[in-house]
């Protein structure tokens, strides 16, 4: 495995190597619009975005936020941030307007880059409402009493021959290419030189505990060491081509699917703008995929495809399954059915840039789906008693703990969160529960966290909670996880009202709606009249789920959950 001191570099520098050296080659597919770059083209057109952003007057180190689905801008604007040193800040496509303010807001953005919209989601529409003062003012020149950092909104434009245009006070992505002209490309280079392995270079956004989500701050060196060490783990060469299935704002594309491509100059493979099952298996064919990635959702639901058969998935051979537990039949299909016989398991957190443990692609298929396998080169893994904080003994339930160079600096304007989650000698904190067999494989058994994994995304009920506390009938809230045979788990809401205050669960769901994002929204909402509670006033949720699965005759989910 590639030594730490071997990936001191920039993500510049990686494009920049693998350019150089397999330029001719695929980098990027876009397979359902038809585009299609090789390393070099792709190489031109990231430092023509990059001399565009430079002209507006991105300098190193502002934040340029990305708001998008799985668009080819989106890998583009990911390299070409990072060749002129700016922060990209990772927006859920999901997001709406509360969280969409909040973000742009806590991370000081000076650029936001965002599509027009997309299903349901109007995206601009969303940001007049957050910016009222977008429409009347001079592209470039943006001045926002709530966000005074904010000064460029940049319209990434539809690929499905609708109009062009940008809307008011917007600059199109078209405009932004025209715009490189300005820049010399020995200025960028300078850029790019100036830029160092210890940078941050991205923050994205992880729920927290507390209400608001933290904004995890990466580096170069974290995230290309993180990228090198799961090519390798998945024996990616510039022969390999990576389908993606999985949203590029999350650690699992742009980090485990671009990056881990690119440290290896293997294809990436962009089934869609968004995950659809049939697409993805397209792809697979068309593109003629040896790898690809997805949480156990999308690859039951792939395997589940009606015309599933048809397909000819013979490349197959590798991937990566995360984002919750997989169900051993599960594996068993997508080993047999789909063909990949050296399926990884991984587990990992952003605050890890993110894989911290991963299965082996000689791992018998009980290992793969009953642990989250070894640690990656250099970083250290123990297991601490919660009571004691020492460190538990082989066999022992304990927080999961990680140490490596790939730890992130910090949670962005956060000082004491980000004490809280890195103790003084370095340890990560993870909030999971696992244990640690003699072999050295990890298992997570539970959270200490109060998290839900709903489709894999991870939901942290207070982030719900303090939301609904804003709605004026809402006296006191509590969201818990229930078991679902779809996402896994399920959000639910038990809402005790103001004295006098009459609701119904559906107008709890329209409160939501529109302001959080879709997977947030309470599925199921109860109406209390008080908690089940200790002693010691300490809120018992587990006797709330217990409640909640059998007045909802959940039964069959939880044993499925279980097994």
């Amino acid at each position: 495995m590639t030594s730490p001191a071997d990936l001191r570099m920039t993500i510049g520098d990686l494009l920049d190597r693998q350019a150089d050296r397999f330029g001719s080659r695929d980098a990027l597919v876009h397979v359902d619009w038809g585009l299609r770059y090789t390393w070099h083209e792709f190489r031109e057109e990231c430092d023509r975005i990059a001399r565009g952003l430079m002209a507006l007057g991105i300098n190193k180190g502002d934040h340029v936020a990305l708001w998008a689905t799985n668009y080819p801008e989106w890998v583009i604007a990911q390299f070409a941030t990072a060749r002129i040193g700016a922060v990209l800040v990772t927006v859920n496509p999901a997001y709406r307007t509360h969280e969409l303010e909040y973000l742009l807001r806590q991370s000081d953005a000076a650029a936001l880059m965002l599509i027009g919209n997309f299903r349901t989601s109007d995206y601009v529409g969303m940001l007049q409402e957050v910016v009222p003062e977008l429409a009347g003012s001079t592209p470039g020149q943006l001045h926002c009493e709530k966000l005074p950092s904010l000064r460029n909104a940049i319209y990434i434009q539809p690929h499905d021959g609708t109009p062009t245009d940008a809307p008011p006070g917007l600059i199109a992505w078209s405009n932004l290419r025209d715009l490189a002209e300005e820049i010399t490309l020995d200025a960028l280079e300078r850029r790019r030189a100036d830029c160092h392995p210890d940078d941050v270079i991205c923050i994205m956004y992880t729920s927290g505990t507390t209400g608001n989500p933290k904004g995890v701050m990466l580096t170069h060196h974290n995230l290309v060491a993180n990228a090198t060490y799961t090519g390798q783990g998945l024996g990616f060469t510039e022969e390999d081509r990576l389908c993606i299935p999985v949203p590029f704002y999350h650690c699992f594309g742009s980090v485990l699917g671009t990056l881990a491509c690119a440290t290896a100059a293997a294809a990436m493979i962009i089934p869609s703008e968004y995950f659809e099952p049939e697409k993805a298996l397209v792809a697979v064919e068309k593109e003629r995929c040896t790898a690809i990635h997805g949480v156990p959702t999308m690859f039951i639901a792939e395997l589940e495809h009606s015309e599933f058969d048809r397909f000819d998935l013979g490349s197959l051979r590798t991937g990566m399954m995360a984002g919750s537990p997989c169900p051993i039949e599960i594996m068993r299909q997508v080993i047999d059915r789909m063909g990949c016989r050296e399926m990884t398991v991984g587990y990992g957190l952003t605050e890890a840039a993110p894989v911290i443990t991963l299965t082996r692609s000689d791992d018998d298929i009980e290992r793969r789906v009953s642990t989250v396998g070894t640690p990656f080169p250099y970083v250290e893994v123990k297991i601490v008693d919660p009571d004691t904080g020492e460190e538990a003994p082989v066999g022992n339930q304990g927080e999961l703990c990680s140490r490596s160079f790939m730890n992130m600096k910090g949670y962005y304007k956060m000082p004491e969160a980000t004490e809280a989650a890195i103790d003084p000698d370095g340890w990560l904190h993870t909030g999971d529960l696992a244990t640690v067999d003699a072999d050295g494989y990890y298992k997570i058994t539970g959270r200490s966290k109060d998290m839900i994994i709903r489709g894999g995304e991870n939901v942290y009920p207070r982030e719900i909670e303090e939301f609904l506390y804003t709605n004026p009938k809402v006296a006191d809230v509590q969201v818990i996880g229930v078991p679902d045979q779809r996402f896994g788990e399920e959000i639910m809401a038990w809402v005790l009202l103001r004295a006098g205050q009459e609701a119904t669960e559906e107008e709890i769901r329209d409160f939501c709606r529109g302001r959080i994002a879709h997977y947030k929204v309470p599925r199921y909402v109860k109406f209390v009249s008080e908690f089940p509670m200790t002693v010691t006033g300490k809120i018992q949720k587990y006797i709330m789920r217990e409640t909640s699965i059998q007045e909802l005759q959940l039964e069959s989910a939880a044993s499925i959950e279980t097994a």
